[in-house]
């Protein structure tokens, strides 16, 4: 088995655990502090190119590896390559990393070897770990309630009639975690839960068996990088404490060390772009950030509102607010250099 970081070298070890554009933007910033990067991905998505690719073809989800890859690059000719979106035709909607990481895995017959092989032409610095090589689907559930959402695509899409944190998260069917992301959590000096959507990229993540274990056992200084915005139908109300007492209950339980979050207010220009996507600044809650178990850390940490790709063209939601990625990532380096150096 491959190994999630080099045996060499005193770089700082950092898991980043997430999927999609949160993890893509965390570890952008990341690799100018450390050579030493695992990124643990989500693999329940099903929407847009991945969903097509996966319905079609019967391959594991590609789209958020895919992201991880060129997040890690060191060959920006390639890099492009790998994010060239078709415009048109019947690969219009595609991108062409998700079609060859498609193609290398009917290859090899191996998901992991596909990302492996795409790593070696990418040139990644550091390594991408499916979370779980099972083929799985996410299920929403209210226990109370008749209500059973099926797949990511449709959860990502749907505006909750119950509230989310009543609601039970599944992968099905059961799989069995990726034992290299459990060596990453364990081996990793910083292990950082990117942004994400809360039920369609970190849940289905942090619910595979033995990942919320690993978490907890781990010596890693542990972090949260709580979302900028809540998202319209679904977390609408949802403070940092409450974002992060879902990740925590995904997990099983209590392992966070650091929730970091932005206390910078947009010009209301840009807050009249995050209206339109039904987006408000995620609220600050200090009377429960103060009793809670883990340590806070505020900064501004607001970035530019990302363009939506004009190629995109098969159907899936993705926000278009972005963290500075390069002011959190010196925040979770001060922040280690401080507090997490007690190995």
């Amino acid at each position: 088995m491959e190994e999630p970081f080099k045996k060499t070298g005193n770089d700082i070890k950092i898991a980043v655990i997430g999927g999609g554009t949160g993890s893509f933007t965390m570890l952008s910033a990341l690799k100018h502090h450390t050579r030493q990067l695992a990124a643990i991905v989500n693999m329940a998505d099903d929407g847009g190119s991945t969903g097509v690719l996966r319905d079609e073809l019967g391959t594991l989800p590609s789209g958020d590896v895919r992201q991880c890859l060129v997040a890690l690059s060191d060959s920006p000719k390639i890099r492009d390559l790998f994010d060239y979106r078709f415009e048109e035709g019947t690969f219009g909607g595609h991108s062409f990393g998700n079609i060859l990481l498609t193609a290398l895995e009917k290859v090899t017959g191996s998901f992991s070897e596909a990302v492996a092989t795409a790593s070696e032409i990418l040139r990644v610095n550091g390594t991408v770990i499916p979370a779980t090589l099972d083929n799985v689907r996410l299920k929403m559930e209210w226990p109370e309630t008749s209500v059973i959402l099926h797949g990511e695509r449709v959860i990502d899409a749907k505006y909750f009639q119950h509230d989310p944190r009543q609601a039970h998260l599944a992968l099905v069917p059961n799989p069995t975690a990726n034992p290299m992301a459990i060596q990453a959590i364990a081996e990793a000096d910083i292990v950082v839960i990117t942004p994400g959507d809360l039920y369609t990229s970190l849940g289905p993540l942090l619910i595979i068996d033995g990942i919320g274990d690993a978490l907890r056992e781990s010596k890693a200084l542990k972090v949260y990088v709580s979302n900028l915005v809540t998202k319209n139908g679904q977390t609408a109300g949802f403070s940092v404490g409450d974002h992060a007492a879902e990740i925590e209950r995904f997990a099983g339980g209590h392992f966070l060390d650091y929730v970091l979050y932005n206390k910078q207010q947009p010009t209301d220009d840009v807050a009249a772009r995050y209206k339109q996507e039904g987006a408000y600044i995620t609220p600050v809650d200090m009377d429960v950030l103060h009793k809670a178990h883990y340590k806070t850390l505020a900064g501004n940490f607001l970035g530019t509102m990302a363009e939506a790709h004009t190629a995109d063209i098969i159907p899936v939601t993705r926000s278009l607010i972005r963290h500075d990625a390069e002011e959190v990532a010196r925040a979770l380096m001060d922040l280690y250099e401080t507090y997490g150096e007690r190995r």
